[in-house]
């Protein structure tokens, strides 16, 4: 097939292991994956790795880290099940699902998927980019989808924590008549919310792949709970015409229901984003050049039964909408929750599960965006590379990045005290940034297939279907971007206007300034370090 190099020779996600793949530790040559000869780990000081930190590394992952020249600064904890538990609990789905309120995300989660299993490095797609865009553009593009993907996940931990907050605030809302909830609360919960994640990232997280596994538990055993108590307990369902053939647009003014769809769909796009948490852990992950990609696509699709299962369930105990829409404690799935169980206690019970969940979900986040930022500061992407690529040489995580990451929400959640609008643009950035990071990686691997150029083969191979696959998802990401920009209604005012696009904007401008006065002298882009491609 044109474009197809002499590495792709694999049937269509066919999984491939590499015949001498040895998982003792002893077998593992300690320098080639970037230990120094006194044993200390690159920006962590004088500590070293002991025997049992290493022993999750296998013959793989050393052979991938040398081939993209990176140190082995993380200790290696997190095996099969827990990635794919912290993958599934960084996508949420089902529960993100009721505070947002597809089929082509599906095709991007497949291309991230196999260039995860290229390059297995918690860089994701800034070094994929570096990889495999033009020679001539590898560092302009390489260091736009860093910055993109560095303000795409810092904003998802805002986003979160921002939900968390608003959660409670509605719980204490619906018990208590005369609570008027104010932004400056959600605010200080905001704050309170980020400086708990961080604290739990940081003197947690030699365990975190352990606690996935918990986390992941609660997220299943509560999704029966919930459909089960909103179908046995709405004293009065929608119908089935009205569920599946009745559409509104709830005063959003758009000239169809097909228009007010595209507009609608950037939360529900928020709703299947983070696949590529994954990637930004692989340094900590056993065996990343296989379960890394794994984790991506099982997560995914093992989620779609439970995610249509929720929406059914919610579309036909919803009630009425209007009045769900107008609720005073800003979510319309608390009402839904009151109004099906007739009690206050009962609504109060199940939105603690949710926010239990959000927790869950957000410590999760929380933890990749770390990742995503220290692995990019290491590439000297960002101001002060070398204090936020340190590593802490007791907790032995990225601390400094940990810490920025908690400051970024801090000074994210003061801008809701002046407008929650404006916050609120900081989802629709999310989104616009992290699937232009998309489009840009999965356009460059598509672009090296079709003019047939040879890239490092896959343990994780879309084979044959790699140039469809590529093409379909590429597609769609410039499709839902285009649409992220709009706003809610035909005639925005200042409060209901799209600020992503303001935001984006500024924020890219920004990056070409840095990049122009200072990174085009010092950023060389991962690709620099790669065997044969410096």
């Amino acid at each position: 097939m044109a474009g197809t190099s002499n590495y792709e020779t694999k049937e269509v996600f066919t999984v491939c292991k590499r015949d001498e793949e040895v998982t003792r530790k002893d077998d593992v040559d300690k320098e080639a994956v970037g230990f120094q000869s006194s044993g200390q780990i690159h920006g962590s000081g004088d500590t070293s790795l002991s025997d049992d930190d290493i022993a999750g590394f296998t013959y793989n992952d050393k052979m991938d880290m040398k081939r993209m020249g990176k140190k082995q600064e993380l200790m290696r904890n997190f095996r099969t099940i827990s990635s794919i538990a912290f993958t599934t609990c960084v996508m949420g789905t089902w529960e993100i699902l009721l505070t947002a309120n597809t089929q082509g995300q599906a095709f991007v989660i497949l291309s991230l998927a196999e260039m995860a299993s290229i390059a297995p490095t918690a860089g994701g797609q800034y070094h994929w980019v570096s990889e495999f865009a033009p020679r001539q553009y590898q560092r302009i593009l390489s260091y736009t989808s860093g910055w993109l993907s560095t303000l795409a996940w810092q904003s998802i931990v805002a986003v979160d924590s921002f939900l968390i907050a608003e959660v409670i605030l509605g719980m204490i809302t619906i018990n208590s008549s005369t609570f008027v909830p104010h932004r400056w609360q959600a605010t200080l919960l905001i704050i309170a919310t980020v400086l708990g994640l961080a604290a739990f990232n940081f003197f947690a997280g030699k365990k975190l792949a352990v606690a996935e596994n918990l986390f992941v538990a609660l997220h299943l055993l509560a999704f029966l709970p919930v459909i089960v108590t909103l179908l046995a307990m709405t004293p009065e369902k929608q119908t089935a015409k009205a569920v599946f053939t009745q559409f509104t647009d709830n005063g959003a003014g758009w000239s169809s229901i097909g228009l007010t769809v595209m507009v609608g769909q950037v939360s529900c796009i928020f709703v299947v984003l983070g696949s590529d948490s994954a990637a930004h852990m692989s340094e900590e992950i056993s065996d990343a050049g296989l379960v890394v990609p794994r984790s991506m696509v099982w997560s995914f699709f093992l989620k779609i039964p439970m995610t249509f299962g929720l929406l059914i369930t919610y579309l036909f105990c919803i009630g009425n909408i209007s009045d769900a829409i107008a609720s005073p404690t800003g979510y319309t799935f608390i009402y839904v929750f009151q109004n099906s169980t007739g009690s206050v206690a009962g609504a109060t019970g199940l939105t603690f599960v949710i926010l239990i969940l959000l927790i869950v979900i957000t410590i999760s986040s929380y933890a990749s965006t770390s990742r995503q930022l220290f692995a990019f500061a290491r590439d000297n992407g960002m101001p002060f590379s070398r204090w936020l690529s340190s590593v802490h040489p007791h907790w032995q995580v990225p601390g400094n990045s940990i810490l920025v990451t908690c400051m970024f929400t801090i000074l994210m959640s003061l801008i809701n005290i002046g407008s929650t609008v404006a916050f609120d643009a900081v989802l629709s950035l999310s989104v616009v940034a992290l699937m232009a990071t998309y489009a840009i990686s999965i356009g460059c691997i598509l672009l090296r297939r079709i003019q047939g150029e040879p890239f490092p083969p896959a343990r994780w191979s879309l084979g044959r279907a790699g140039t469809p696959v590529n093409t379909v998802a590429l597609i769609y990401i410039l499709w839902a971007f285009f649409w992220s920009f709009w706003p809610n209604g035909f005639e925005p005012t200042v409060q209901t206007f799209n600020w992503a696009v303001v935001l984006f904007v500024g924020v890219m401008g920004i990056a070409c300034l840095v990049y122009y006065w200072h990174a085009r002298k010092y950023y060389e882009g991962p690709v620099a370090k790669v065997e044969h491609r410096s």
